[in-house]
């Protein structure tokens, strides 16, 4: 079996197809914004697995939205917060947190199809939750990403010295009298708005490719808090705006191309820290690139 590349590639008309989705591409810059700098935290917070149990409540609830022909970005929003104050307040230590995840990922998943099967509309409404889609953007869709994409980065701003404290040492933050479980849960709901708002782009499935690999991508080559969300924005950029200006020629669905482009990076950045690895250990200094911050910068945010 052979496949005809002509079927899935075709530029003919890119020019008109640029202009036509040009809020588009204006949306997967932002969300590559926000997942860049949400994704630093991610990170440092060891909350990987957090974003997967966050997206399926929030498939759920867009899912939900779908059905009941509400707006399919506030459905999303209220399975995310939901799941984000869940895993917040009863995961509290990390085997606890774990378990919560756990359960409410086949929940959430479960839910969001039981939704999708009783939804009697077009079948490519329901794969767009689950793996993206590269539709025209209107513009009150786009204000109303941009407004959640300004609230969750106006609130990593507020929360970036204490939060990365936090993250460094948890036990000397909350020795200093920082509130650590405040924290926690405050930057959980920044986590569940920008996932809610990720899914619109890459799905439910995929949305790790925009809060995790970047800022994974970004800690193999830097170590500093303002260098790592710098290139881990850098990186989720690229891979979601080159995503949606391949996908405008292609029959294929956005979210393989996010997720290439941006496990690409990561690899590249593997290639590069190993080599630096190597290179710094042979002159017997040790490498530091797997840190999500020095020493230095904890006494910077105390």
């Amino acid at each position: 079996m052979t496949v005809d590349l002509s079927q899935l590639f075709e530029f003919s008309d890119y020019g008109a197809l640029v202009a036509l989705l040009g809020n588009s591409i204006i949306a997967g810059a932002v969300l590559g914004i926000v997942g860049g700098v949400v994704g630093y935290f991610v990170m440092a917070r060891d909350l990987a697995f957090a974003v997967h149990g966050i997206s399926e409540l929030s498939f759920a609830g867009a899912s939900a939205a779908l059905l009941i022909g509400a707006n399919v970005l506030v459905g999303s929003m209220v399975g995310s917060i939901l799941a984000a104050l869940l895993i917040g307040v009863l995961g509290v230590r990390a085997r606890d947190r774990n378990s919560i995840i756990g359960v409410l990922m086949p929940f959430g998943l479960g839910l969001g199809i039981l939704f999708l099967a009783l939804y009697p509309g077009r079948a490519s409404n329901k794969f767009g939750l689950l793996t993206g889609q590269i539709v025209a953007v209107d513009s009150p869709e786009l204000g109303s990403l941009i407004a959640v994409s300004v609230v969750v980065l106006i609130a990593v701003a507020i929360l970036w010295r204490p939060l990365l404290f936090a993250s460094v040492d948890e036990e000397v933050a909350r020795a200093r009298g920082l509130p650590v479980g405040a924290l926690s849960i405050g930057f959980m709901l920044i986590l569940g708005l920008a996932t809610a708002v990720s899914i619109h782009l890459v799905g439910a499935l995929l949305v790790l490719s925009l809060l995790v690999t970047p800022a994974a991508a970004a800690l193999r080559v830097a170590s500093a808090p303002l260098a790592v969300t710098g290139l881990s924005v850098l990186f989720a950029v690229i891979s979601s705006v080159g995503g949606i200006m391949l996908a405008l020629g292609s029959s294929i669905p956005i979210s393989p191309y996010v997720t290439t482009i941006s496990f690409a990076i990561y690899l590249a950045c593997r290639i590069i820290g190993s080599r630096r690895s190597r290179s710094t250990s042979s002159v017997g200094t040790a490498p530091s690139v797997q840190s999500p911050a020095h020493s230095s910068d904890l006494h910077s945010v105390r």
